[in-house]
C-alpha cells in the first residue's frame, strides 16, 4: 500500500497543489489505520515524501519552480512547461525510487 500512496502522491503533486491533496489523503490514511488496526507509519512517510518530492517534477508542482521560471524568463531564459519537465521529471522519478527504497528498508524489513 505504501508504494501506491508514494507514487500516487508524487504524480498528483507534480500537477496539482500538494497541500489540498495531502489534506484529502489524511482522513483516508486515518481510516485505514482504524479499520485495519495496522501501523500506518510507513504510509505517512510515503504520503509526505511523495507529495514533497513530486512537486519538483513540473513548473506548476511547487511554488519555488514557478518563481525560478519567472526569474529566468525575466532575464531572457524562458522555460516552457515541457522543457522544465524534460529535466525535472526524471530527477523526481529518481528521488521517488530512492524514497521507496528508504521506506522499504526503514519500515518493511
Amino acid at each position: 500500500m505504501h508504494i501506491l500512496i508514494l507514487w500516487m502522491s508524487a504524480i498528483a503533486s507534480a500537477f496539482i497543489d500538494n497541500i489540498p491533496f495531502v489534506a484529502t489523503m489524511i482522513p483516508l490514511i486515518k481510516s485505514m489505520a482504524e479499520i485495519s488496526g495496522m501501523d500506518v507509519t510507513s504510509l505517512w512517510w510515503a504520503l509526505s515524501l511523495g507529495a514533497c518530492l513530486g512537486g519538483n517534477g513540473t513548473i506548476i508542482g511547487a511554488s519555488a519552480n514557478v518563481v525560478v521560471s519567472s526569474i529566468s524568463a525575466s532575464r531572457g531564459y524562458a522555460l516552457s512547461f515541457v522543457d522544465f519537465m524534460k529535466v525535472a521529471f526524471p530527477f523526481m522519478i529518481i528521488s521517488i525510487i530512492i524514497s521507496h527504497v528508504y521506506i522499504y528498508i526503514k519500515f518493511l524489513l
